[in-house]
C-alpha cells in the first residue's frame, strides 16, 4: 500500500522586507517566538524543526478547492470538533509550528492563538510551489505528532488521497480522481467528487 514517507527539511528562505522578515541573528532553530515576529502577512510561514517555510498566497483554483472541502467537512464534524481554514497555526512542538489549508480539532484543543497538539485531520491543497511540503514533509511531523488522518488534494489533476495513520506512518486508505467519487466513512462519512472541488460555479 502507498505510504508517505519522511524527508529532509528544505532550505530556510529569507524573503521579504527587513520589517516584515526579522534578520534573525542566531543559528539555532527558529522557534514559534521568532515565527510571532514576522509581520508580513502577504505569504504563509510555518517552522518545521526550526526551519522557516514561506508560500506565497493562494491562487484562486487552490482556494476554490479549500473552501468547498471546508464546507462539506463542517456539515459532517461532530460536537465536539470544529474545521477551519488557513490560517490557524498548529503548536507541534516549540520548534515546528504548520498552518494546514483546513484542520479539525477539537474544541478544547483551540486556544486564542492556535491549536495545540495534533490536529484530528489535515488537508493539504498542493500547488506547484508546496507540492514536495505537502507530500512529504508536512505528513512525517504530523505523523510523529499522532494526527490521525491527512488528505492531499491535487486541483490540477483533480485527485484526492486520503490516508490514515498506521503503526507510525501515513498509509492510503481511499483515493479518486476526475468524476470518481470517493466514499469515507472515517474519521466522518462523507463523499467527496474531487471535480467537483475544483469546477467554477
Amino acid at each position: 500500500m502507498s505510504r508517505l514517507t519522511p524527508t529532509a527539511p528544505v532550505s530556510r528562505h529569507r524573503e521579504g522586507s527587513m520589517e516584515a522578515l526579522p534578520a534573525f541573528s542566531h543559528d539555532d532553530p527558529l522557534t514559534r517566538r521568532d515565527l510571532e515576529s514576522i509581520t508580513d502577512e502577504r505569504h504563509r510561514y510555518e517552522l518545521v524543526d526550526g526551519t522557516l517555510i514561506m508560500s506565497p498566497s493562494p491562487r484562486p483554483l487552490h482556494q476554490r478547492a479549500v473552501a468547498r472541502v471546508l464546507a462539506a467537512l463542517a456539515k459532517v464534524c461532530p460536537a465536539g470538533c470544529e474545521a477551519l481554514p488557513a490560517p490557524v497555526d498548529v503548536w507541534i512542538t516549540d520548534d515546528t509550528v504548520l498552518i494546514p489549508d483546513v484542520v479539525v480539532g477539537r474544541r478544547e484543543a483551540f486556544t486564542e492563538r492556535a491549536l495545540i497538539g495534533a490536529p484530528e485531520l489535515v488537508v493539504e491543497v498542493m500547488s506547484p510551489s508546496s507540492e514536495h511540503i505537502d507530500r512529504f514533509l508536512k505528513p512525517a511531523r504530523l505523523a510523529t505528532a499522532g494526527c490521525p488522518y491527512y488528505w492531499l488534494i491535487d486541483p490540477r489533476e483533480p485527485s484526492i488521497s486520503c490516508y490514515a495513520l498506521r503503526n507510525g506512518g501515513y498509509t492510503l486508505a481511499a483515493e479518486a480522481r476526475g468524476t470518481d467519487p470517493i466514499h469515507l466513512t472515517e474519521p466522518y462519512t462523507v463523499t467527496l467528487v474531487p471535480e467537483d472541488l475544483v469546477t467554477p460555479y
